[in-house]
């Protein structure tokens, strides 16, 4: 699928799908990469190494420096796909060196969790 880049990279990991929107600064804990907002539909789940999909990011332009600690602290996802990129989530992965891509709806909605996926934000595809 073709999709739109935001930030470069290329990487290769499973998918973790959120359905509903992510604040990085309120509701994923920084050190340890767990979504620790409990009303979420990823509450307690590790976003670490995992290629992130969820609609977009909302709440505090300070997220992004939330992106960065998660990157620090070995606890960043290792791309994010999302169906709109909102400034705190493009700016967190551009200054954390996290591939950033804006998907279609239609392709969006086909990944699945645990799904093998590569990301590759340098041609603009995920294959």
């Amino acid at each position: 699928m073709n999709v739109k880049v935001v930030v470069r990279g290329k990487v290769r990991g499973a998918v973790l799908c959120a359905q509903k929107p992510v604040n990085f600064l309120g509701g994923i804990d920084k050190k340890t990469g767990r979504v620790r907002d409990e009303k979420h539909d990823l509450f307690g789940k590790f976003i670490g190494n995992k290629i992130l999909v969820f609609p977009n990011g909302i709440g505090s332009s300070v997220g992004a420096y939330t992106i960065y600690s998660l990157k620090y602290n070995q606890s960043a996802p290792l791309a994010i796909v999302c169906l709109k990129a909102d400034i705190t989530t493009a700016s967190g992965c551009a200054i954390s060196n996290i591939p950033l891509v804006v998907a279609e709806k239609k392709d969006y909605e086909s990944l699945k969790d645990g799904q093998e996926i590569l990301v590759d934000a340098i041609e603009g595809k995920i294959l």
